[in-house]
């Protein structure tokens, strides 16, 4: 029964604080008009959920992290080939690589990429289990945002045809289509605007904590014991607490750093703690009460924050390094340098977590740390 309330503890703060970093990209990237096309709670595979807007909101089987899918995040160059395949599926509506690349007088290979880059746009609809061949859809078409409309010389009271999965439509301009589609891309925006979606999650994490801390401190306040053993309930005023919350931001933000000190990386694994970890002291907390569970879910939100702040691909941090880069060398980092630098990212978060899983285990099992 206790690992059942451990494990329910933990999904309620992690999965609050995922949500809400989500959250942060998904809001940042709309405000800018850029198409996200999922918003899930839970690592990517089977889900449940509804479609609004061109996003569809669920979970997952396996309800650990959570992900927006913000659209045109690929690395590299784009292909050459996405004007006239866009403009092709669209007509047909539903087509295989092998149509559209007759069609546009391009080869299978050159098809196929095209076609898979339209579908991480969210521009086409790849091929699920029950097609027999690489069929791609036109995706369902919703009204888009009013800055997009107005954009396009659209006005605001003029009806626009909305059209199901898969079905056909008219192509008068291929130009202002490709354009339209373009312009609701992560890569379309400039470089302060991508920054922002990519830093919107650990801004709301990080305000979070500051309005948690807020609200115990200034709203609730806390018991101190004085030296003379007597319990005295005190509040601060709202500047101070707001400045204990810095505080505490920049100590995560000193301990973190310590991880790319030689001398104190290995204090700095010893002192952190895997998912277990997170489990048993949120069972402590929530037990506790209200307030310090409230407590706790800030000290998390701090970390997390703080955490995809490290600039190392894939974390917020390292995208952010990417497109500091990018902007430095005005040429963009390759499908393979990036995918070696996930690599690379992902190994090494991989180790740490075996490492901190150890210890959690020695420590909160069998009593050894």
């Amino acid at each position: 029964m206790d690992v059942l309330v451990m494990v329910l503890c933990a999904t309620v703060v992690i999965g609050f604080l995922v949500f809400i970093h989500e959250g942060g990209h998904y809001l940042a990237a709309r405000a800018f008009g850029v198409r996200v096309t999922e918003f899930m709670l839970g690592l990517p595979g089977p889900s449940v959920g509804f479609t609004r807007g061109g996003t569809r909101f669920g979970v997952t089987a396996v309800p650990l992290g959570g992900y927006a899918k913000v659209c045109g995040m690929e690395p590299g160059e784009m292909s050459p080939h996405l004007q006239p395949v866009l403009a092709e599926l669209y007509r047909r509506g539903t087509a295989d690589v092998q149509a559209i690349a007759t069609a546009c007088d391009i080869t299978d290979d050159e098809a196929f990429e095209a076609l898979e880059e339209l579908t991480e746009w969210g521009s086409a609809v790849g091929p699920d289990k029950r097609d027999a061949d690489d069929t791609y859809r036109a995706p369902a078409s919703y009204p888009p945002p009013r800055r997009l409309r107005r954009h396009a010389t659209v006005a605001d009271d003029v009806p626009l045809p909305c059209y199901d999965l898969g079905e056909a439509r008219p192509v008068p301009d291929t130009e202002a289509l490709f354009q339209s589609e373009y312009r609701q891309q992560y890569r379309a925006q400039p470089f302060w605007k991508r920054s922002v979606i990519l830093l919107a999650g650990i801004a709301v994490n990080l305000l979070f904590a500051m309005v948690a801390f807020v609200v115990i401190f200034s709203v609730i306040g806390v018991d101190l014991q004085l030296e003379s053993g007597e319990v005295v309930h005190r509040t601060m005023n709202p500047l101070q607490s707001i400045q204990a919350g810095f505080m505490y931001i920049g100590m995560v933000a000193q301990a973190v750093a310590g991880l790319f000190n030689p001398a104190t990386a290995a204090q700095t694994v010893s002192d952190s703690t895997s998912i277990v970890g997170i489990a048993v002291m949120s069972k402590t907390y929530f037990e506790a009460g209200l307030v310090t569970a409230l407590e706790f879910t800030a000290m998390i939100s701090v970390s997390l924050g703080i955490m995809n702040l490290l600039p190392i691909p894939p974390l917020d941090g390292g995208r952010f390094v990417v497109e500091i880069f990018q902007k430095l060398t005005r040429r963009p980092v390759s499908v393979r340098a990036m995918s070696y630098l996930s690599m690379a990212g992902v190994a090494l978060f991989v180790g740490f977590f075996v490492i901190m899983l150890n210890q959690d285990i020695q420590r909160f099992i069998f009593g050894n740390w």
